[in-house]
């Protein structure tokens, strides 16, 4: 492992490595005020798959396809972001979690709920909306299924 480290000066020129330094702490800072941000202003059941979940019901269906590619690009931003993130200075799990909420794919609310349902990560999300004044966010009981809605 540590001849990579040393080799990886050699991979790179000082130009190429000043400029990633520059971008991850960027991205470092921007999810410090993002993450936190997105999480506070969350429905306390977003979580809850028993609860459906539609998004930008009634609109023109032109903006809403615009809409959902939009959220998805972003989504996978975020989780591209946040694996980097996990090796990297920054918010790993968070950025990793609000990625996934953004994006559309099937299961995403089981897997959505599976990572909010960790001890660590629901305590951890639960005391900074706290610090915000916001309820906790509440779960679905273990066991419980529902289908997914758009």
């Amino acid at each position: 492992m540590t001849e990579w480290i040393t080799a990886l000066p050699g991979l790179f020129s000082p130009g190429v490595l000043l400029k990633l330094a520059i971008i991850s702490g960027v991205v470092f800072v921007g999810s410090l005020i993002a993450i936190p941000f997105m999480l506070v202003r969350l429905p306390v059941d977003y979580f809850d798959i028993r609860i459906p979940r539609p998004w930008m019901r009634g609109r023109n269906p032109i903006l809403r396809t615009i809409g959902r590619v939009v959220k998805n690009v972003v989504g996978v931003l975020l989780l591209l972001a946040g694996l980097s993130m996990l090796v990297l200075p920054g918010q790993g799990l968070l950025t990793i979690l609000i990625g996934i909420s953004l994006m559309d794919f099937p299961g995403k609310r089981r897997l959505e709920a599976r990572i909010v349902g960790q001890r660590l990560v629901f305590e951890t999300v639960n005391s900074l909306r706290a610090r915000f004044g916001k309820p906790a966010f509440v779960l679905a009981p273990a066991g419980t299924s529902k289908e997914e809605s758009a």
